[in-house]
């Protein structure tokens, strides 16, 4: 009998992971070794027993799963990091594709797909949903220029990076406070950092300031 692939799936909404635990648990070709909620409880199972490949939510409260990702990479190499998500944007998959994920999966994926896929990744070929393949190789085409910040938005980025107040951003781009706030918050949602310390990595990285 062939060895069962050994999988520890992160994802925050319980019947998600509900959901994945019992499709793979029903299959004798998947070994499901851990299902937690968060990147932190990921980390701690990893510490005990590595799996074959580790199936993460993108979207996860405290360590995200590219963060996550990019631990395991550094910790445990031989362990595949497959990235499950809605997200389908341009920037949010270049981003991902710059740390060498595994594979990258929507949520909208079929079961039979989502297996094969797995598969695919644990015999060592990387694997994308066609969706985001074909919107990949549409957005290098130039078909789709799709830009991740406002110039209004990198204007703030940039102050906020210098650690101006709300107030002091207002006063020198002559907008309300509000308005800032709300700025702010559709830059950390677009840049998947949840922190000061997170947004000036993700600035520098991109070369925006």
């Amino acid at each position: 009998m062939e060895t069962a692939i050994k999988i520890v799936l992160v994802d925050d909404h319980q019947i998600v992971l509900d959901g994945l635990k019992s499709l793979l648990d029903a299959d004798d070709a998947f070994e499901v070794l851990a299902a937690v909620n968060s990147g932190e409880q990921a980390l701690i199972t990893l510490e005990k027993n590595q799996p074959h490949i580790l199936l993460s939510d993108f979207s996860l409260p405290g360590i995200n799963g590219l963060e996550l990702s990019t631990i395991v990479k550094e910790k445990y190499p031989s362990v595949k990091r497959v990235l499950l998500s809605m997200h389908d944007e341009a920037h949010l998959i270049r981003q991902i594709m710059k740390t060498g994920v595994d594979g990258y999966l929507l949520k909208s994926i079929e079961q039979v797909e989502l297996k094969q896929a797995l598969r695919q990744i644990y015999s060592g070929l990387p694997y994308m949903s066609p969706e985001i393949t074909k919107m990949i190789l549409t957005d290098l085409s130039g078909d789709k220029k799709e830009e991740l910040l406002t110039e209004r938005e990198l204007e703030i980025l940039k102050l906020i990076v210098k650690e101006y107040s709300n107030k002091a951003i207002a006063e020198k781009l002559f907008i309300s406070e509000r308005t800032v706030e709300t700025h702010r918050k559709n830059i950390f949602r677009k840049t998947n950092t949840g922190s000061l310390v997170g947004l000036v990595k993700f600035a520098f990285a991109q070369n925006l300031v």
